[in-house]
């Protein structure tokens, strides 16, 4: 695996090998899952930081050992917001510890299936359906606003790890909108979101063999599985279309007003 992260990182532009040093430290090593980090250090634009070992983001924890759990225990990540859909939650339910507090956010996650259906047989145009996919806000607020609502009442000392399948598109937009409510810079929160490209590399060699078997061209599926910040952008420009500001949506469609993202960044900055 190492390898395959050493030839990444010789791929890397400049700014984003900067962003993976920095997620080096933020790595929390685990046996049966992937791209599981601290979203703690970043820094905000008022000089404060996120607050270490309180927000974790992840892929699939399906198959956690049980050194996996001890990690979970070390760190008292208590409460796990899995937002994959009814579906896939069923056939790979989290492995947790006992008296974890379970919530799963399934709201458009059957949308990722019919974009797998929309997928067999292309050559091309990956990227502009995965923009396309991007840009739909249609279940944003229904998927994420019990995750803030979460966050918002969690228990000082406790630790709250959030997550999908592959840890990239609902999480890589959940982290996303948390860093940009908590004032973290949005190249930063580019740079976060496009890390996963490092942390999934030798996974991503492995599902992009997997989806070409499935009659989908090489290039849609590296399309697939890329976290492209232009993606993520195809989300926030959405949100501004709409709304007319990120911010006015956090308000009227996530309830984080301004007493709210008080409490939230009074929780999570330092």
């Amino acid at each position: 695996m190492y390898k395959y992260l050493f030839i990444f990182g010789l791929l890397l532009p400049a700014g984003l090998i900067a962003q993976v040093a920095d997620s080096s430290l933020r790595r929390v090593p685990m046996q049966g899952a992937i791209n599981f980090r601290d979203l703690g250090g970043y820094a905000t634009t008022d000089g404060h930081h996120v607050r270490w070992g309180s927000i974790y983001r992840s892929a699939d924890i399906s198959k956690l050992t049980s050194a996996d759990l001890d990690t979970l225990k070390a760190r008292n990540i208590v409460y796990d917001v899995d937002l994959r859909g009814v579906a896939e939650s069923a056939q790979a339910p989290d492995k947790l510890n006992p008296g974890t507090d379970y919530i799963l956010c399934p709201a458009g996650s059957d949308s990722v299936n019919t974009m797998f259906r929309r997928l067999a047989g292309m050559t091309s145009g990956g990227d502009s359906l995965m923009k396309s996919f991007y840009s739909n806000t249609t279940y944003l607020s229904a998927r994420y606003k019990p995750f803030f609502g979460k966050l918002l009442v969690l228990p000082q000392g406790d630790a709250l790890v959030f997550h999908c399948t592959a840890g990239k598109d609902r999480t890589g937009i959940a982290a996303a909108l948390l860093l940009y409510a908590l004032g973290v810079p949005y190249a930063t929160i580019r740079q976060d979101y496009e890390a996963t490209n490092y942390y999934r590399a030798a996974d991503n060699a492995r599902s992009q063999q997997a989806i070409t078997s499935m009659h989908i061209s090489e290039s849609v599926a590296r399309a697939l599985m890329s976290a492209d910040g232009a993606y993520l952008d195809a989300t926030f420009a959405a949100i501004r279309a709409q709304y007319g500001s990120v911010d006015r949506y956090l308000t009227e469609q996530l309830g984080l007003d301004k007493e709210k993202l008080t409490i939230l960044k009074a929780k999570y900055l330092e």
